[in-house]
């Protein structure tokens, strides 16, 4: 009972939406009529600057170390830790507050790394900064980032990277790669925004 609770509960963090919050407390908007329509930090960036993003970021990656650490908590098995931060993760992209719908999940995946592995973490979100900074482009920092955690846990011969974490990584990095298939397309076609660059495309 107490296991199935916290699973449920790992799904309602994950489906806080953090940047429609944000954006009606910063600017008493609805950050879906803005920008890309995205409630990710990426979008609420553009529409709303630095500051307020920061803060998307922020507890939208909060709610996915929350989810784990609580599986972690509770001493459940390494599959039912992974399951606590798939649910957090589900609840972010099909939000029942939003009616099934959501971001992206790059920074919730970004926190359930952090609760699963904090080194591993750590060097994703360097190669996201670095390619960020060469490239320009969110999306491709994201789905390269998001890629580089499953490719880690393999090549890792350690202990606190079992199994089942390197399914829930390979599982979060498609998730992310599908839901950035319109900004592959862009990207394709020349049309991708670039960081800080407005649009009325739906982005990151």
């Amino acid at each position: 009972m107490l296991t199935a609770a916290a699973l449920v509960l790992c799904y309602i963090l994950g489906s806080i939406p953090f940047g429609l919050i944000i954006g009606k407390l910063a600017k008493g908007i609805d950050i879906r009529d803005f920008g890309s329509g995205n409630i990710g930090a990426s979008n609420v960036l553009r529409t709303l600057g630095p500051g307020p993003a920061a803060a998307v970021f922020l507890f939208d990656t909060a709610k996915g170390t929350a989810a784990v650490l609580l599986c972690k908590a509770l001493g459940l098995p390494a599959y039912l830790v992974v399951a606590g931060g798939l649910l957090s993760l589900i609840g972010h992209t099909a939000s029942v507050f939003l009616r099934f719908k959501g971001g992206k999940g790059v920074a919730t995946s970004l926190g359930i790394i952090i609760g699963l592995n904090g080194i591993i973490a750590a060097v994703a979100f360097g190669i996201w900064l670095v390619t960020v900074s060469v490239t320009r482009f969110i999306s491709v920092a994201s789905i390269v980032a998001s890629l580089s955690v499953p490719l880690m846990m393999l090549l890792w011969k350690d202990p606190r990277v079992p199994i089942p974490y390197q399914v829930l990584a390979w599982v979060a990095a498609a998730a992310i790669a599908a839901r950035h298939q319109s900004n592959i397309k862009r990207l394709l076609a020349g049309t991708e925004p670039r960081i800080f660059q407005k649009t009325k495309g739906d982005s990151q």
